[in-house]
């Protein structure tokens, strides 16, 4: 193992340090959601883990650059795609609107998103580190099957629920919305089928292993 470390690029070591860090950002988001919803409940959700959020999905923003410049090989559009939804709606939208963030939405999609990343960053921990678990494997590969729906259903609900506001404050914004939320159905099945494929090759490297 300590020649596995030692062996190690430096970028290597810094993308573990990333998603590491992310994967406690991210523990602290789906495990506040769990503690507190059944304290307050789903309206009282966003006043007390909203900014957090906020800035946890915001330092996301690394992982598309990581991208650019080569340091990761995931596909450039789906996680900018990815990335970008995400900043929309909690920076565009909930953050902005009194609607979503007092819906049941809000809390599926936070779960939906915590329970994604707690399984998602710790795979990639694993898998720079030349290890593997077939554990985080397991989840990385099939939990999208129910979760992709339930987070982008939740998105899109958000959105939908903060329409009335955004008519009010902006005509050119909300029909911003407007075309944003009709391209979640395409994006959905865009994200959907990229996993499945994702899914298609590991189980194949299973197979040769």
């Amino acid at each position: 193992m300590a020649e596995r470390q030692s062996s190690l690029s430096l970028g290597s070591r810094y993308l573990i340090g990333f998603n590491f860090i992310s994967t406690l950002l991210w523990a602290g988001v789906l495990a506040s959601t769990l503690f507190f919803v059944p304290q307050v409940g789903p309206k009282g959700l966003f006043a007390i883990n909203g900014e957090y959020t906020k800035w946890t999905q915001t330092l996301a923003i690394l992982e598309v650059i990581h991208v650019i410049v080569g340091l990761a090989r995931s596909s450039l559009p789906t996680t900018a795609l990815q990335v970008a939804s995400r900043i929309l709606l909690v920076w565009g939208v909930c953050d902005r609107y009194y609607a979503p963030q007092h819906s049941v939405a809000y809390t599926t999609m936070l779960v939906a998103w915590g329970i994604t990343e707690v399984c998602r960053y710790p795979f990639y921990i694993v898998s720079l580190s030349g290890g593997e678990s077939k554990l985080l494997q397991w989840l990385r590969y099939n939990t999208f099957f129910v979760l992709y729906p339930l987070g982008a259903g939740s998105e899109a609900f958000c959105i939908y629920r903060a329409l009335p506001e955004a008519k009010i404050e902006s005509v050119p914004y909300y029909w911003i919305l407007v075309a944003i939320l009709a391209t979640y159905p395409p994006g959905l099945y865009n994200q959907y089928t990229h996993m499945i494929r994702q899914r298609r090759k590991s189980m194949r490297g299973k197979k040769k292993a």
